[in-house]
């Protein structure tokens, strides 16, 4: 769908939305708890090769988007602040197709709406109005006349957002204010999500959690998408995410481990607004510092959660990186960030080929499952039919500190084709044409987050992670 198409449909259903000037009241509490929900859908296909490749194209065209994804925006830090300590604990759950989602309520009386859970991008929006239309969506087996909607007209504290309302230059940039008219509101939005995309515009409402409220916060009403089939909530750096607008102190969760199945399990995401400055460590975790991409003339790439990866090593054998994509240059290409969003690791080329030759070298007692490879779209895949044990070398990512992730075997190989085949859960571009090189180099996907404790220490700027079993 065209961006012009897009914008042509927000425009027509533009006359739904109601005014209202009621103001909602912050109360606190403790603790929150939200669960990582599950997914109600199944995949759609039952044929193994064809899941694992929809995944690893997904991957590949989420790092695509990662690393050209231009916005122009300013970054307000004064975000809005809740007065007491708070603990929020959210259900966390899998979807067949990749992600893990939460359920937000918003709205007075509150409507509750579940959204995909991305570290790699800022807005929140859900799918909006009885006449929200999603195309493109049958991938994840949704019926886009069932997919839950907010409703703007049935709740009192649903305002549109002005032109002039400093909350608009988030996503536009000062500049929107000068092409403002007294009564004009803030102009429609359209966002890309690799594969998907979604516009509509932008509203202010009340989030609500059971014995708390978030008034006046900044929410993206969609009215149209492509291949979204539930809404997101952004957690990425930008003044727009929900942990900028709430205030958090931190974040952390722990992904339960899946085979891409949609499961009624759920892990919990917890939310801190904190006090003071939290300076304490949790115990048993390990941190290595966030940092900032200098960004040269992307401003995107100042969203992302930049971490110091170090070294790579397979086995005992510390795999050669070349210093400019561990860590971002002036231009801002290169470096580490964590995503949430992408479902397998993304390794810039030349690192995907290091890493492979030395998995491949070391498991030279196993042969190639070429045929394999070519369904699923991942490489390297081995024989091990036939069995009783193998012997597979660890894979270690080491960051600034000293901080190791020693990950998991089922973090990184996966048994395919009733366990007769493993693949590597690691992905790359597809070899054809020139190199990507902008953007970061290595994307940390979910699937080799799971299984561990992880935590985004906003006070103090750093990155937690412990194993732990979800």
């Amino acid at each position: 769908m065209t961006r012009s198409c897009l914008l042509l449909l927000v425009h027509c259903i533009l006359f739904i939305f109601i005014s209202s000037t009621t103001t909602a009241t912050a109360t606190a509490t403790a603790t929150i708890t939200i669960p990582l929900s599950p997914s109600i859908t199944k995949h759609p296909s039952s044929d193994p090769y064809e899941i694992l490749n929809t995944l690893a194209i997904s991957s590949i065209s989420r790092a695509h988007h990662l690393k050209t994804k231009t916005i122009t925006k300013t970054h307000n830090n004064n975000n809005s602040s809740l007065a007491s300590s708070l603990l929020v604990k959210t259900p966390l759950s899998s979807h067949s197709y990749g992600g893990y989602s939460v359920s937000l309520s918003f709205g007075t009386p509150p409507q509750t709406i579940p959204f995909i859970f991305d570290t790699g991008s800022s807005l929140v929006w859900f799918p909006c109005t009885s006449r929200y239309l999603c195309s493109g969506c049958s991938f994840a087996n949704v019926d886009p006349t069932q997919i839950p909607t907010y409703i703007p007209k049935l709740s009192s504290s649903s305002k549109r957002i002005g032109c002039k309302n400093p909350k608009c230059s988030w996503i536009y940039g000062p500049e929107v204010e000068s092409h403002c008219q007294d009564t004009q509101t803030c102009p429609p939005y359209i966002i890309q999500y690799g594969l998907g995309s979604t516009a509509g515009i932008l509203l202010s409402e009340t989030l609500d959690f059971p014995h708390k409220t978030v008034p006046n916060f900044l929410v993206g009403c969609s009215i149209v998408s492509n291949r979204q089939p539930a809404g997101i909530a952004g957690f990425g750096r930008s003044s727009e995410s929900l942990p900028a607008q709430m205030g958090l102190k931190k974040f952390s969760y722990c992904l339960l481990s899946r085979r891409f199945d949609d499961t009624p399990v759920s892990s919990n995401l917890i939310l801190d607004t904190g006090s003071g400055t939290g300076a304490s460590k949790t115990q048993g975790v390990s941190y290595t510092p966030f940092y900032k991409n200098p960004a040269g003339s992307n401003a995107a790439f100042r969203e992302y959660y930049y971490v110091g990866l170090r070294k790579i090593t397979v086995g005992k054998k510390h795999v050669k990186i070349p210093y400019r994509y561990l860590v971002p240059g002036s231009d801002g290409n290169g470096g580490t960030i964590v995503d949430s969003g992408s479902t397998f690791t993304f390794l810039e080329r030349p690192i995907f080929e290091a890493v492979t030759q030395e998995f491949i070298k070391q498991m030279g007692n196993y042969s190639r499952a070429a045929d394999v490879e070519k369904l699923s779209g991942l490489k390297p895949c081995f024989h091990i039919s036939g069995e009783k044990s193998m012997s597979v070398p660890e894979l270690t990512l080491q960051f600034k500190g000293g901080a190791k992730m020693g990950l998991p075997l089922q973090n990184y190989f996966a048994f395919v084709n009733n366990k007769n085949v493993i693949c590597l859960m690691v992905a790359t571009d597809n070899g054809a044409g020139p190199l990507l090189s902008i953007g970061p180099a290595i994307i940390l996907g979910n699937f080799q987050q799971q299984n561990f404790y992880v935590e985004f220490d906003l006070a103090n700027q750093r990155f937690g992670f412990a194993k732990q079993t979800c």
